[in-house]
């Protein structure tokens, strides 16, 4: 029985039909055929088994085996060798295995084979004996394929890995230039002047000891009384006495006598130099005659020696020009060599030649003007001209505006020049109109033209027939529509840009809108705020379909353009955009916040009352349409404004409390107390109690507020507000045990409202059991563990209580469970830190906390401690830009500038002293920023806006108790 091997490739006895194939012959597999082809005739495929794909393996015999056939010889494994190897892209294989049958010769079995090394992934060879077909070549490209995409996937991944990791170690590492990139960004706001203020850094090392050096080498100009007295003496030293006596103020000096002294005494003392140094043997006999001749030489030399780069540079230039003596760039280039080196002869020689090479070059022409002067210049320019009449730069050079327009009437730049010399007004129209005839195509003559027009009917004469001559142009639209505008004419009746942009479509002459939206600034800037927003109104929908999203685009656009400060552009944009979208509220409060911010109250209110209707549902329109007209005194217009919010938007619990608003800052209480009860029924939730509640406590009803209270509660028991005013309430009777009952059924009610317990802690605290309100604090944080109000609650109760290394022992944890907090840090750094420590830990903080304007605030009263008031004032802005809501931070920034303002402006060249001053008006400006962004929140301005024992209507009123307030 042979093997499975053997088996599988061997050959059967060839039966009836079949042709037995030599080893020699090709094997070529069946090819399908035609029902009428004779197949039996055909040759069998190569091992090809009888029977084997029905099964008939069950036994072998010898009639089975048949004859032995003889295997591949070796010129049939080199092929197949050579073939793999070529497809793989491998060298022709240098050996291979021979016939075991051949008796007599050794195996040639290459050297990489026997390697012990051998690398197993490599498996070139592997199946040399087997043939390589189209389906091994097939599988190998699809595991190619495969092992690349895989290999692509890998890369992508770890590339994406590598970029986190390193934005990372940037974040956590951050450069120097990062540190300071918003200081760097804040020098774009320095002016000129202040650059020039900056005072030069000097350097300290060493100072004493250079300044005694100088104190024992200055020298002291003699007066001319003791020189005179010098001269009359009958014999010279080297010194003069100090007790010497002075001249008489009276008795008149000659200076030749002087001057003539000056000189004895100098070859005196040089004389008395020499001989001391002929003495000392170290003396030199210095010819003066000799000592010049030297200096002259030595003054050639340095002309005469030339650095290599010039040398190398005049070699090319020479070269270039003599190779090529019509390249024009070649002779400028070496003009302009020899002109920088000074050799300003052999420029000149340099510019003749090459104008004499190529007299048709501008460039060259006008260099030599320029390297000529006086009458040669002009003799030059004659020439020039004679070689190119067309040139208007050499006209210019020439200064004869008049016949250069004779020999170059198609230059526009000459005609300007000829119109701008002309002192008469009507010698330059009739320039400009003979311009316009010989070129009718420029667009800029045009406009001139109709510029110097008298009336206006001219002046859209002269536009008429420029549009004509130029129908591509838009700026003669443009200029059409300011005339327009200019001679009080209507839009509505007469839409010149809407005509503009018929005729440039049909010319295939349309702008992209981004150009429209320039000239629009443009007029803006020159104040045809009209014409600026026709522009809009007409093309900024141009090139934008429906699919387009369309919003986004224009809320970008209005955005670029309050950033340049087009705020008219702007506005236009908005106007547009809400036609378009209707109902969009975004776009309304992005028109609305303009116009409170860069526009007028009347604009305000206008934009209010399209606001309201076009979205009668949304409340925060009717809101402050309601709140602006109030503020401007129209009480009855605010009053029915509300009742228009009331019938849109029945219930609104914020529409009821604004009327209620509306009537208590009218001194209007009973009818406000009316307005809470209706609210109560129609809108009855938990914040009109609790608005209820404070209405009662503010006009000192404490009964009926507790009253109040106690039927909120029993509809909202979960109403934290709630229970934190009837806390209050009893603290305001002088009932703190009632209070401290309150407010423990209250965070029992609300267990993670964290005002809650902090109320209740500091009642106890009130009533001397510090361990009790200790032990609600940690109560609170085991329930609350990311508050960092609690944890700020906890250290101020050790502090209080004079226990600073519990507080630090707390901070340390709380910033273990809130690194990013501000508010932590900044109390960290300010109560629990050294003044030497303050510095570095504002920097850790800064670090690790995202623009907090707690922090900033911290950083600017570390500087302000240390009277660098600049500094200082710059964090304190950079806290109120980073959050405009936090109130503590306009408090601590007005208070800055209350102590160390000034009643008038103070020059900023006043400013270098250590104590600097800022002005009045700063402190006016900080206010009226404060009450546009109106802030809520920060403990100090909370506790000062929610204090009912004086109650502050006005955001300036609350700003200035709460900048007395903060310490």
């Amino acid at each position: 029985m042979s093997s499975r091997w053997e088996r599988s490739t061997s050959f059967p006895s060839t039966p009836e039909g079949y042709q037995t194939l030599d080893s020699n012959d090709s094997l070529i597999e069946p090819e399908l055929m035609a029902p009428d082809q004779d197949f039996l005739k055909r040759p069998a495929p190569a091992n090809y088994v009888a029977g084997l794909g029905r099964g008939a393996t069950g036994f072998v015999t010898q009639s089975d085996l048949g004859p032995a056939r003889q295997g591949p010889t070796p010129e049939d494994i080199q092929a197949a060798l050579k073939q793999r190897a070529e497809e793989l892209g491998k060298g022709k294989p240098t050996a291979y295995i021979n016939n075991s049958r051949e008796k007599g010769k050794e195996k040639e079995i290459d050297e990489d084979d026997n390697d012990p090394y051998q690398d197993p992934d490599n498996e070139v060879g592997l199946f040399s004996k087997a043939p390589y077909d189209a389906d091994d070549a097939e599988a190998d490209r699809i595991w190619d394929m495969i092992e690349e995409k895989q290999t692509r996937h890998t890369r992508k991944r770890q590339a994406a890995r590598e970029q986190r990791e390193r934005e990372e170690r940037e974040r956590k590492n951050p450069t120097i230039s990062q540190q300071f990139a918003a200081e760097k960004r804040a020098l774009a706001s320095v002016t000129l002047e202040e650059w020039e203020n900056i005072p030069e850094v000097g350097d300290l090392t060493g100072k004493n000891r250079r300044a005694r050096e100088n104190q024992r080498q200055r020298a002291y100009a003699v007066p001319d009384s003791v020189i005179g007295s010098a001269s009359r003496s009958a014999q010279y030293g080297s010194t003069i006495a100090d007790d010497e006596a002075a001249e008489p103020e009276s008795e008149q000096v000659d200076f030749a006598e002087i001057g003539g002294a000056r000189g004895k005494a100098l070859r005196l003392r040089l004389d008395q130099a020499a001989k001391d140094a002929e003495y000392n043997g170290s003396a030199t006999s210095v010819d003066p005659k000799q000592y010049l001749k030297e200096l002259d030489i030595i003054e050639k030399r340095a002309q005469a020696s030339e650095s290599s780069e010039v040398k190398e540079n005049r070699y090319l230039y020479e070269n270039v020009v003599k190779s090529n003596p019509t390249y024009a760039p070649g002779w400028l280039a070496l003009v302009n060599l020899e002109e920088n080196a000074g050799r300003l002869g052999a420029a000149k020689k340099a510019v003749q030649k090459g104008c004499a090479h190529c007299p048709k070059s501008e460039d060259l022409w006008l260099a030599n003007i320029r390297l000529h002067e006086g009458k040669n210049a002009k003799i030059v320019a004659a020439e020039a001209l004679d070689k190119l009449p067309k040139s208007a730069n050499l006209w210019m050079k020439k200064n004869v505006a008049r016949r250069a327009i004779e020999n170059n009437r198609t230059s526009i730049r000459i005609w300007k020049e000829a119109v701008s010399l002309e002192e008469h007004a009507e010698q330059a129209s009739k320039l400009l109109t003979k311009a316009v005839q010989l070129i009718p195509l420029a667009v800029e003559l045009w406009l001139a033209l109709a510029r110097m027009q008298k009336t206006a009917e001219s002046a859209q004469q002269i536009l008429n027939q420029a549009r004509q001559a130029v129908p591509t142009s838009r700026e003669i639209w443009i200029a059409a529509a300011r005339l327009h505008e200019q001679t009080g004419g209507s839009f509505e009746k007469l839409n010149i840009m809407e005509r503009a942009v018929k005729a440039l479509s049909r010319e295939n002459a349309m702008p992209k809108r981004e150009e429209w939206i320039g000239e629009a600034e443009r007029c803006e800037e020159e104040g045809d705020v009209l014409t600026c927003a026709s522009i809009i109104r007409e093309t900024l929908g141009w090139g934008l379909g429906e699919n387009d999203d369309r919003k986004v685009v224009w809320e970008d656009d209005a955005k670029a353009c309050i950033g340049r400060g087009s705020y008219a552009t702007a506005r236009a944009i908005y106007q547009f955009a809400v036609r378009v979208f209707p109902e969009d509220q975004s776009l309304w409060n992005a028109a609305v916040d303009l116009e409170r911010v860069h526009g007028t109250k009347e604009a305000l209110l206008k934009v209010l009352k399209q606001a309201v209707e076009a979205c009668p549902k949304g409340e925060q329109f009717w809101l402050q349409y309601s709140k602006e007209l109030s503020q401007s005194g129209e009480i009855d217009e605010a009053r029915k404004v509300l009742g228009l919010a009331f019938d849109k938007n029945p219930g609104n619990e914020n529409i009821w409390l604004a009327a209620v608003k509306l009537e208590a800052d009218s001194n209007q209480i009973e009818q406000a107390r009316e307005l809470l009860a209706t609210a109560r029924q129609e809108a009855g939730t938990d914040r009109v109690w609790v608005k209820s509640v404070t209405f009662e406590r503010r006009y000192g009803n404490n009964e009926d507020a507790l009253r109040l209270v106690n039927d909120g509660l029993s509809r909202y028991p979960k109403a934290a507000k709630l229970w934190m005013s009837k806390g209050q309430i009893y603290e305001a009777l002088k009932k703190l045990p009632q209070a401290r009952e309150a407010y423990y059924a209250g965070y029992q009610a609300c267990p993670h409202s964290a005002p809650l317990w902090i109320l209740g802690a500091r009642v106890n605290e009130k009533l001397g059991v510090v361990v009790r309100a200790r032990g609600i604090l940690d109560q609170a944080r085991i329930k609350n563990p990311k508050s960092e109000l609690l944890w700020l609650e906890s250290v101020r109760l050790e502090r209080r209580n004079g226990s600073i290394k519990n507080a630090q022992y707390i901070m340390a944890q709380a910033l273990q469970q809130l690194p990013k907090s501000g508010l932590l840090w900044s109390e960290n750094v300010w109560y629990l830190e050294n003044r030497a420590q303050r510095k570095t830990r504002c920097l850790e903080a800064i670090r690790k906390v995202d623009n907090d304007p707690a922090l900033f605030v911290t950083v600017a009263r570390i500087f302000w401690s240390e009277r660098r008031l600049e500094k200082a004032m710059t964090w304190f802005e950079k806290a109120i830009v980073a959050d405009r809501d936090y109130g503590d931070g306009w408090a601590w920034y007005y208070k800055f500038l209350t102590l160390h303002g000034t009643e008038v402006s103070t020059p900023a060249s006043s400013q270098k002293s250590a104590l600097l001053t800022f002005p009045k008006e700063k402190r006016a400006d900080v206010m009226s920023k404060c009450v546009s962004s109106e802030p809520k929140h920060g403990e100090v301005w909370q506790s000062i806006s929610k204090d009912l024992d004086t109650p502050r209507d006005s955001t300036e009123e609350i700003l200035k108790a709460a900048a007395n307030a903060v310490e």
